[in-house]
C-alpha cells in the first residue's frame, strides 16, 4: 500500500510539472546553490514582472515532464540542484533578469530552451543583450518623433521664409510710392470755337 502511495505521489508530481512547463513558452535552467531565500525571492519577483515564475524541481520528475513534451534534450541540463524559469512573457526580458542576476550572486545559468531551441549559457548571454520586445518599440517611438519634430521645423522654416519673400514683395517700390503729377487740364473745344468768330466779325 505504501508502494502505491509512492507510485501515485509521483504521477501526481509529474502531472503537475508537466502541466506548469505546458503553460510556459521558454524554458531557462539554472543551478541555485548558495542562493539565501531572501535573493531567491528578489528574483522571483523580478521575473514576475516579465511574467515568468521560477520554480525548484526535481530533477527525475522534470525529465519526465520534459520527455512527456517532446523535449527529452533538455535531460543533460537537469543534475545538480535545478530551478527553471518558466518564460510566458518575452523570453529576453527574462534572460536580462537571470544574466543580471547572475552577476550579482551565486546563481549559475546551465542552459535554456527558447523557440525550441536549445541554448548553451553562452548563446543565452547574447540572447540577454538582444533589445526586448519593449525596448525596439520604444526605439521606434523615439525614431518616429525625432522623424516627426524635424518635419514639423523644416515645414516652418519653409512657412517663415514664404512669409518674408510676401512681405518684401507687399513693400511698395520708390515709384510707386511718389505721388503722380497733375496734369494740365486742356482747354474745352466749345471755349476756343467763340474766339475764332470774334476776330472774323473784327475783320
Amino acid at each position: 500500500m505504501a508502494e502505491v502511495k509512492i507510485q501515485q505521489s509521483k504521477i501526481d508530481a509529474v502531472k503537475s510539472l508537466k502541466e506548469a512547463f505546458g503553460e510556459a513558452n521558454d524554458f531557462i535552467f539554472a543551478d541555485f546553490r548558495g542562493i539565501n531565500v531572501e535573493k531567491v525571492t528578489e528574483l522571483r519577483r523580478k521575473l514576475r514582472e516579465g511574467d515568468a515564475e521560477l520554480k525548484v524541481v526535481k530533477n527525475n520528475y522534470a525529465k519526465i515532464a520534459f520527455k512527456e513534451l517532446d523535449h527529452p534534450e533538455v535531460a543533460e541540463f537537469l543534475v545538480g540542484p535545478t530551478a527553471v524559469a518558466m518564460i510566458k512573457g518575452e523570453a529576453g526580458a527574462a534572460a536580462k533578469t537571470l544574466v543580471e542576476f547572475e552577476s550579482e550572486t551565486p546563481l549559475k545559468l546551465k542552459s535554456g530552451l527558447i523557440g525550441g531551441e536549445l541554448f548553451d549559457l553562452e548563446k543565452i548571454v547574447a540572447f540577454s543583450k538582444l533589445p526586448t520586445k519593449k525596448e525596439l518599440i520604444q526605439m521606434l517611438l523615439f525614431a518616429i518623433q525625432g522623424t516627426t519634430t524635424k518635419l514639423v521645423r523644416t515645414l516652418q522654416a519653409v512657412a517663415d521664409k514664404k512669409a518674408e519673400e510676401g512681405d518684401a514683395s507687399a513693400v511698395p517700390t520708390a515709384e510707386e510710392a511718389a505721388p503722380a503729377e497733375e496734369a494740365a487740364p486742356a482747354a474745352p473745344a466749345e471755349d476756343a470755337a467763340p474766339a475764332a468768330d470774334a476776330e472774323a466779325s473784327a475783320e
